[in-house]
């Protein structure tokens, strides 16, 4: 195969016969256009140019292949269509990183928000509520402390379940530092508090994370948490059942409103809540020990 060469690379000789080719072929083209037209012509008596007969020396030479000419203006063009080329796909990279963010932002959109639950409200005022002891220790419920808008309420309130007997259940509650030891009720409505010390029914099982909410009377029915007031911090609440025996280390003391149920809720951690009014034969208040689990 004839290696290609640009016009420069070419001899002169090599030169002419390119360009005698191309006039004999411009001849051969103008007699057939002629004949096409009906202008016969005989080729023998057509009038040819003289330079037409020269032959070149020795063989033919080989048809030589011509690189045609780079223009600038190509390569412009060129390198045009490689910037257009890398544009379009830069642009479509960037085009789907674009809708894959705006998808993503659009799914997040969509998704709800988790809602936080509304904690029911399981007292309208902390249990262990009741007017001072007269002179004979008469005493009743203190209706006074309900908010007078919620009386009708709390008077239609059905009394929560109580809970699954299979569940290990609290028989008992000691406290050596104020030398308590009593029985456990479930309940802390008004009649289980005349027992002894009533639990909350929506308190949790011993030993488990959460609130256990035990309540009992300071100055009537046995005055059993007559002495929550003198326990100091680190100090045992003991809490007994058919199984096991779990402990409680004091870890604070206030003293409420009848008001503030927030006391009641739950917690993250196994914790113990002591209730009863306050301060002696006044009942105006309550009293509230927190215990923390003894790990």
């Amino acid at each position: 195969m004839a290696r290609k060469k640009y016009a420069d690379d070419l001899t002169e000789e090599e030169l002419r016969y390119r360009l005698m080719q191309k006039k004999v072929l411009g001849r051969e083209a103008r007699i057939a256009s002629y004949r096409a037209s009906g202008r016969t012509i005989e080729e023998e008596i057509a009038p040819i140019n003289e330079e037409l007969k020269w032959k070149p020396e020795g063989e033919m030479l080989e048809k030589i292949p011509i690189i045609p000419p780079v223009r600038k203006f190509d390569k412009i063009l060129l390198l045009i269509e490689i910037a257009a080329v890398i544009g379009i796909v830069i642009m479509l990279i960037v085009g789907t990183r674009i809708l894959t963010d705006i998808n993503q932002e659009a799914s997040k959109a969509m998704i709800l928000p988790t809602l936080t639950p509304t904690p029911l409200i399981q007292a309208v005022v902390l249990p262990g509520g009741h007017t001072p002891p007269d002179a004979s220790g008469n005493t009743s419920f203190n209706q006074s402390e309900i908010p007078e808008h919620l009386r009708a309420i709390v008077a239609s309130v059905i009394p929560s379940p109580i809970p699954d007997p299979s569940r290990e259940q609290i028989v008992r509650i000691r406290i050596p530092a104020i030398e308590v030891d009593a029985p456990v009720i479930q309940g802390d409505d008004w009649e289980s508090l005349k027992k002894g010390v009533g639990l909350n029914t929506y308190s949790v099982d011993p030993g488990k994370p959460g609130n256990i909410i035990l309540s009992g009377h300071n100055d009537i029915f046995g005055q059993v948490f007559r002495n929550l007031d003198r326990l100091k911090t680190g100090e045992e609440i003991i809490i007994l059942t058919e199984k096991m025996t779990y402990t409680y280390n004091v870890q604070g003391t206030q003293v409420v409103q009848p008001t503030q149920v927030e006391v009641l809720a739950q917690t993250s951690n196994a914790t113990i809540t002591l209730i009863s009014c306050y301060p002696y034969l006044v009942d105006d208040k309550r009293i509230v020990v927190t215990g923390k689990l003894r790990e």
